[in-house]
């Protein structure tokens, strides 16, 4: 892989953002998630990094920057998922005490403190329509001014081998001004159905990242992503670590089950007697629409069968699944397993979420359901962190030629 790249992480949640960008050679020095539990399974999967979980606020940068032993300008990535909602040109102004106003200042503390070579921030797709843009634009004229040469771009996960329909916007900024931060963007490496659903212009271009090469492989699907994992009823729980219900059936399994030695957090949870019945009548593919009304929860008998086409959806197996989301409940999505009577486990929406089966998510089901969900698909991160990493090697051979 060559030379090893270092990175911090903040707003971490359980790791997915690090992970990948471990897997393109940057190595985590510092992560802080103030909730405990998320960063006690950061700490659990990336042992060589100090992990802090409490409030960013409270956190001296430069304190950190010495514990790391980094003089400014040596640290290669500040990366991470600051709240940036409240952050806006167009916003009256706040009290200093608007906690999400404040975070992404915080961010860029910390992005003052070390110099970075590069910063990566990540956020939902609806970024870019907050605030008409305004939010978007006070962020990049930010970056610019403490430094950076900035631009955005929304990514398709399903582009990057990720079997969930996941969209993430990403802001890249290079250290100085001559930089094109656009080289810092992965190029789409699989070709996936799509439908945008959100504000895609910004500034009057459309900044959705599309495939240039129609020859690109299909999108990788739910059942090439977790047909290996084993089979279990609703409810069932059985042994902590379990055996693969069969070899690696393709290049994403094996590519899961690397460093792996048998099957964790996975268990299913109980669905009730009225979600089994409901479940009854849902093929592959389908959805709430092809549940008797008499089954339907009240609220739903009145909806267009147009609308919440995801709500008690089971998941089509050569598809895309529904977005993970903090838990894999019926009500919210696709979530029922293809041809098991059953919800996805945690185990399931991570490999959906393309976590590796050795990254190990502690506390409840719920906090484990809540971490996964949270997280940056870690193939996507890998896919940004490779691309951020090509530029940042040309500009380390830039400086050795000038030196």
């Amino acid at each position: 892989m060559g030379e090893q790249y270092t990175s911090i992480d903040l707003f971490s949640g359980a790791g997915g953002l690090s992970e990948g960008l471990r897997v393109s050679g940057f190595k985590s020095l510092y992560a802080n998630e103030i909730v405990a539990r998320h960063a006690e399974t950061y700490a659990l999967n990336h042992p060589e990094a100090i992990v802090e979980s409490r409030d960013i606020r409270l956190v001296d940068a430069s304190d950190v920057r010495r514990r790391l032993g980094l003089e400014k300008g040596e640290l290669d990535l500040v990366a991470g998922g600051p709240p940036c909602q409240g952050f806006s040109i167009n916003a009256p102004k706040r009290s200093a005490d608007d906690d999400r106003n404040s975070l992404f200042l915080e961010f860029l503390r910390f992005v003052d403190e070390f110099e970075p070579k590069a910063v990566l921030i990540e956020n939902v797709p609806g970024l870019v329509s907050f605030e008409g843009g305004g939010t978007l634009q006070a962020i990049l004229l930010a970056l610019g001014q403490h430094g950076y040469s900035a631009d955005v771009k929304i990514l398709y996960a399903p582009h990057f081998g990720v079997p969930q329909t996941r969209w993430r916007t990403v802001i890249i900024g290079i250290r100085g001004d001559q930089a094109d931060p656009l080289r810092a963007f992965p190029e789409p490496v699989r070709n996936a159905p799509l439908r945008v659903n959100f504000t895609s212009n910004f500034e009057g271009k459309n900044i959705v990242a599309l495939p240039t090469n129609l020859e690109l492989p299909s999108f990788v699907s739910v059942r090439d992503a977790i047909d290996d994992l084993p089979a279990l009823a609703n409810g069932e729980t059985g042994k902590e670590r379990k055996n693969y219900r069969s070899g690696p059936q393709n290049d994403f399994q094996v590519a899961m089950r690397n460093g792996s030695d048998g099957v964790l957090n996975h268990e299913a949870p109980r669905l009730g007697e009225i979600n089994i019945k409901r479940m009854s009548f849902i093929p592959p593919g389908g959805n709430w629409t092809d549940i008797p009304e008499d089954l339907l929860p009240r609220g739903m008998r009145r909806a267009r069968r147009s609308d919440h086409t995801k709500r008690y959806g089971r998941v089509a197996p050569d598809g895309l699944a529904s977005t993970i989301l903090t838990k894999c409940d019926p009500h919210w999505g696709a979530y029922f397993h293809y041809e098991q009577d059953r919800c996805f486990t945690v185990r399931e929406a991570a490999r959906i979420q393309t976590f590796p089966d050795s990254y190990r998510f502690v506390g409840s089901r719920v906090e484990q359901y809540e971490q996964v969900g949270n997280a940056v698909p870690s193939l996507l991160a890998a896919a940004i962190g490779r691309s951020i990493r090509g530029v940042l090697e040309d500009l380390r051979k830039h400086a050795k030629k000038v030196s």
